[in-house]
């Protein structure tokens, strides 16, 4: 096991790597093809989420993985496969809920009648294997991705399920807190239609954090200094590459925030939580949004 501290530091030190690698091209580790191994899962069919889920995809990328299925050791034994000897695992994060009773004192008490509970979460690493590393492994079910206008239709589609209004005419994208809308570029303006649905993936993530929403402090604070403004752009960035590898839509680059690539390194290597907490801001406006539509529940999570 590893500890918490190294846990945050090697996580972090590896996604600070993957942002300085593609700074020059504005690529950064969360943008993604849409294809179906960006939907990562468990061996039991329960989806990645959060930090895991940018890991998964990092390593994915990196290593040239088609599969989007991931596993222990263990597990992949249980199901009749076998690790490659000398396969390298992918580290992902547990969190562990522990509860703690404090009396009035702060000190730490055994639930006697007036002391008050508090949950902590504890980050537990372990390291799974991509399916294209073992032997024996069952079949993976085929997944036959629908037209591309059937997806951006979709996606559409799922915005307009949001409730949240956008107009469209002489603006750049942007979402407006005071009026609780999203004004965007007239259609034609964008060259293709991936593009539009892209950039109003990202001002709709920032829309979840308005107060009736999530209430996200970053969102809140977003004109009181550029640290704010960047930690806020990261968790609208890595929210609608979530989004949209859900919808099975590809996450492309954008020049525009290379404005911020400097402020997101400076984040990360001042605090090794940061992109943790971005990325669980993130999965929770995903969140949100697929709460909003009718379809059926979400997979459960792994982790």
């Amino acid at each position: 096991m590893t500890r918490r501290h190294d846990i945050y530091a090697a996580v972090t030190a590896q996604i600070a790597a993957a942002i300085e690698a593609g700074a020059g091209q504005w690529r950064m580790p969360w943008h993604h093809s849409g294809a179906p191994v960006m939907r990562p899962t468990s061996a039991a069919g329960r989806r990645y989420s959060g930090i895991n889920r940018l890991m998964l995809w990092a390593s994915a990328e990196a290593c040239g993985y088609t599969s989007g299925v991931w596993a222990t050791y263990n597990q992949w034994k249980d199901s009749g496969a076998q690790v490659r000897k000398g396969a390298a695992g992918t580290h992902v994060v547990l969190w562990k809920k522990i509860d703690r009773v404090d009396d009035a004192s702060g000190s730490s008490g055994g639930g006697d009648d007036g002391n008050e509970r508090r949950a902590r979460f504890y980050a537990r690493s372990f390291v799974v294997f991509n399916r294209a590393q073992v032997d024996g492994a069952p079949d993976e079910a085929v997944i036959e991705e629908r037209p591309m206008e059937d997806r951006i239709a979709g996606a559409l589609g799922f915005f307009a399920g949001l409730g949240i209004p956008i107009e469209y005419g002489l603006h750049d994208a942007y979402y407006r807190p005071d009026l609780d809308k999203i004004f965007m570029p007239e259609q034609h303006a964008f060259e293709s239609d991936l593009g539009l649905v892209s950039t109003l993936a990202h001002e709709i993530t920032h829309a979840t954090g308005a107060a009736h929403r999530l209430d996200r402090e970053t969102l809140r604070d977003y004109y009181k200094g550029l640290a704010i403004r960047a930690r806020e752009e990261l968790v609208a960035d890595i929210g609608s590459a979530f989004l949209l590898a859900d919808l099975g839509l590809a996450h492309t680059p954008r020049p525009d925030h290379a404005a911020y690539v400097a402020s997101w390194l400076r984040a990360l290597r001042d605090d090794p939580r940061a992109i943790f907490t971005a990325a669980a801001k993130a999965q929770a406006a995903s969140d949100w949004m697929h709460a909003q539509q009718p379809a059926a529940a979400p997979l459960p999570l792994a982790a």
